[in-house]
């Protein structure tokens, strides 16, 4: 029996189930079957959307570099991000990847101009008041290990705060930390893949 749940993976939680010791998991907020585990991954001091089943169809579908789709981040940055590095991160910048020069590929960034609604975190941002934090919205068809901080940094802005909002027509829409969403097969892959599946 397929399973699919969305979830907003908390700030400071690992993205699996297996116990790890000082650190909070997964199965710290969230009871799903035995067979079912995230789909990818968000580091663990990023929070948002994760996409939890045991289709493994669907996680081939979802990780596999050449079945591209979007994913959308809200990033909250250090600094008052200007339209150079705005321009830089759309078109490529960049990064190391596992010990390797990567240009990342063209993408689409905004800068948010009225903060976006957000969940608290806790704890929250060191929040300096001569230094402004905006929020830019990121959409990336592509996910190499922690690309979005890696992003924001060479071009001069570090992330303060990272959110993956959407994947495709999944989004976290008024979904706070710790909570979960069940969907049947049908509304995620037509969300995911608009139905076409091959």
């Amino acid at each position: 029996m397929n399973y699919y749940s969305l979830i907003y993976k908390p700030y400071l939680v690992l993205s699996q189930f297996s116990a790890v010791e000082g650190k909070q998991t997964l199965s710290d907020f969230f009871d799903v079957p035995k067979d079912v585990y995230p789909v990818g991954r968000l580091d663990f001091d990023s929070e948002g959307l994760l996409i939890l089943t045991n289709d493994k169809q669907l996680n081939h579908r979802l990780l596999d570099p050449k079945f591209s789709h979007e994913r959308e981040y809200w990033v909250q940055v250090d600094g008052a991000v200007n339209e150079q590095a705005i321009q830089q991160l759309q078109k490529s910048v960049t990064i190391n990847v596992d010990g390797k020069l990567y240009p990342t590929k063209p993408c689409k960034v905004l800068l948010f101009k009225n903060d976006p609604i957000v969940p608290e975190r806790n704890p929250p941002i060191r929040f300096r008041k001569e230094i402004p934090s905006p929020w830019i919205q990121m959409i990336l068809t592509e996910g190499k290990n922690r690309q979005v901080r890696k992003m924001t940094a060479q071009v001069g802005f570090p992330t303060l705060r990272l959110i993956r909002h959407r994947i495709e027509k999944l989004d976290t829409g008024n979904m706070q930390p710790g909570e979960m969403i069940t969907l049947d097969q049908n509304t995620i892959y037509q969300k995911l893949f608009h139905g076409k599946f091959n």
